[in-house]
């Protein structure tokens, strides 16, 4: 084990964020340069086999997650909070727009010490920086009790763009996305 590299899979990272639906936050990610796979999932929670169900029953502890593979000589993990940051709102408790609950809280589970450093050093200086106008909830602890989602759930913006809450919310947010990050796109946006 390198200290470049201090939790490695081959020669890829793995990152857990939850912003909220996993749905748009895991759309985002498998669009990111340098991300091997995004997948959706349950994390920080006390039930042992948490199903989508549990989860939103809200008793499970569990939030709704992305766990992100990635290269880190192509796209790094920095890089990968700077997205997290621009693509949900992490001054809002237990809720995500209309989405609401412990299972949508703004968290970073972190997979070694130094991405906890690094998550903790962008909070606080996008606090100094008075980025957001108020207080950032994201909370940051080592990744415990994960669960990919059930197969429906991975890549369901791809698969069901038409869908109503796929249209009217998770839509405009990967066209913001795709926008303020071009250059990190695997395919170029056209226009």
């Amino acid at each position: 084990m390198s200290p470049q590299n201090p939790n490695p899979i081959g020669p890829w990272e793995e990152a857990t964020f939850g912003g909220g639906c996993f749905w748009c936050v895991e759309t985002v990610f498998n669009q990111l340069h340098g991300v091997i796979e995004a997948e959706s999932g349950y994390s920080n929670g006390q039930h042992p086999n948490p199903t989508y169900e549990d989860v939103c029953g809200g008793h499970t502890g569990h939030a709704e997650v992305v766990r992100v593979r990635f290269d880190p000589k192509v796209v790094s993990y920095q890089q990968l909070l700077e997205v997290f940051f621009a693509i949900h709102d992490p001054t809002t408790l237990n809720r995500q727009g209309n989405d609401e609950g412990t299972q949508y809280r703004s968290a970073i589970y972190t997979h070694n010490a130094q991405q906890a450093t690094l998550a903790r050093d962008i909070i606080e200086d996008l606090t100094t920086s008075r980025v957001y106008r108020d207080t950032i909830v994201t909370e940051v602890a080592p990744v415990e009790n994960y669960h990919p989602a059930e197969a429906y759930h991975q890549r369901y913006f791809e698969h069901h763009p038409g869908q109503g809450y796929c249209a009217v919310v998770i839509g405009p947010k990967v066209d913001k996305f795709r926008k303020t990050f071009a250059d990190l796109l695997k395919v170029p946006s056209a226009g």
